[in-house]
């Protein structure tokens, strides 16, 4: 978090465990954009593989987006012939629902997309 800290001049507004996505995350508020950091909570973790995979650097793990209604953008993302990860909305961190497109169908990038609580 330091790196963060000094990288965007803001603290760190929230730390959060999601414990059936094994993470722990902490957000960061630079101008419209969120950046959220998250950490495994234990070795089983999808983060704590990538991780490892990655020679124990981390880097960029997924890119999310905000959409109206996550899942009509899963719908619409079916359609327009991506893969999904989840066939439905779920909750995450913030409260937010969110889903994953899988990274074949995207680019090579894990997206993400996620709605605010209502």
């Amino acid at each position: 978090m330091p790196f963060f800290e000094f990288l965007t001049g803001s603290k760190c507004y929230k730390t959060e465990v999601v414990e059936d996505q094994k993470v722990k995350t902490a957000f960061f508020k630079v101008g419209e954009v969120k950046i959220e950091l998250l950490e495994p909570t234990c070795p089983e973790s999808t983060i704590a593989k990538f991780i490892e995979k990655n020679g124990g650097r981390g880097g960029l793990h997924h890119v999310a987006f905000n959409v109206e209604d996550t899942a009509a953008a899963l719908a619409e993302a079916e359609a327009a012939g991506l893969t999904l990860i989840d066939k439905a909305p779920r909750k995450g961190a913030e409260n937010l629902m969110i889903a994953f497109l899988h990274p074949k169908s995207t680019c090579g990038v894990l997206t993400e997309i996620c709605q605010q609580p209502k």
